[in-house]
């Protein structure tokens, strides 16, 4: 199967080889957002949600699960990672809470997927919050944004038309 690196060429899957790379700086980040009410947006917004502080949880999830993605994603590198920092917002307008995940190393292979499991798990544990006042919440748009480093260097998600 010429051109998908995570297949031998029978077709198996296989974890790449990376040991001959050099390391570099590589820094990824994604967005992704929890679609809600209006209503429950407040909640957050207030501070009144009574399972506590949402941004908090949700920033802790997403740190942890950037830490965890090798075990989640069956042919992940296990790499050293050197930063991690969750946001989450209110958008009142979209009527959506936004994450934003930004995840940085010095190591021979890139950090999207541990950038993309941040943004997922913080959406998760976002939903596990407000699942009592929104059991339609659902998280969406789930999407590198850029990534840099690496071979292939700098990347930016190109602006929607």
């Amino acid at each position: 199967m010429e051109g998908l690196t995570h297949v031998d060429d029978s077709g198996h899957a296989r974890m790449v080889d990376v040991s001959a790379r050099e390391r570099t700086v590589r820094a990824a980040t994604a967005t992704g957002r929890v679609v809600t009410t209006p209503v429950v947006l407040h909640v957050i917004a207030e501070g009144r949600l009574p399972k506590g502080d949402v941004g908090a949880v949700a920033r802790i999830a997403g740190i942890q699960a950037a830490k965890l993605t090798p075990q989640l994603v069956p042919l992940c590198h296990p790499i050293a990672l050197h930063g991690v920092e969750v946001e989450i917002a209110v958008d009142h307008p979209a009527a959506a809470v936004t994450i934003s995940a930004h995840v940085r190393t010095v190591d021979r292979t890139g950090v999207e997927m541990e950038a993309l499991t941040a943004v997922a798990v913080a959406g998760l544990a976002v939903i596990d919050m407000i699942k009592s006042l929104d059991p339609a919440a659902c998280l969406s748009d789930v999407a590198v944004e850029a990534k840099d480093g690496g071979r292939s260097g700098a990347w930016r998600r190109p602006e929607v038309r």
